[in-house]
């Protein structure tokens, strides 16, 4: 009897035509052309991860020097292995960012372990924020922010460079108004 030839595939890149069957695991269509967030926001939020665990490793260090107990070395020891693996995490998380604009709606894609597709009917968008805290600004970055009529609605697209966020901005406020006059 042969053996069944085994089947080998390989993840479809960004903006990849259909790729056959549907693959429960990958809850977000790899018919449309996917767009990543900029890689600088890897830097953002590895720097705001890295000031959070230097803040904590203070506030450890603080404590063990009042009260020499080998526990504070040890949670020490804690926080850096949880920020190291942090530190991997986002980097795979940042890139697991996306959006894609379609004719009538906007697809945002995230996470690693729990996937996260949000579609956004551009005819249900009430208003487009863009903010770009301090670390962002620094990094020439914006985050833009889908408000809907759902209270539910978290679609967000972080780490785009600044006039790429200008552009969605416009785009989806043009977009949702003139959607919304049929209304």
């Amino acid at each position: 009897m042969a053996e069944p030839s085994p089947v080998t595939s390989s993840p479809a890149p960004l903006g990849a035509g259909p790729a056959g069957p549907v693959d429960p695991l990958q809850p977000w269509p790899d018919t449309v052309a996917w767009r990543r967030v900029s890689p600088r926001l890897i830097t953002v939020e590895l720097i705001a991860r890295g000031l959070l665990t230097v803040v904590v490793l203070a506030g450890l260090l603080v404590g063990w020097l009042f009260a020499t107990h080998p526990w504070w070395l040890a949670a020490m020891a804690v926080v850096v292995v949880v920020a190291v693996w942090r530190a991997v995490t986002t980097v795979r998380a940042v890139r697991a960012w996306g959006y894609a604009e379609r004719d009538n709606d906007l697809l945002v894609r995230h996470g690693l372990l729990i996937r996260r597709l949000s579609v956004v009917p551009y005819s249900r968008m009430q208003y487009v924020d863009v903010t770009a805290g301090p670390l962002e600004r620094a990094f020439g970055l914006a985050t833009v922010q889908l408000h809907t009529a759902a209270a539910a609605s978290d679609a967000r697209v972080p780490g785009l460079p600044a006039q790429e966020a200008a552009r969605l901005r416009d785009r989806l406020t043009a977009l949702g108004e003139d959607r919304a006059e049929g209304l």
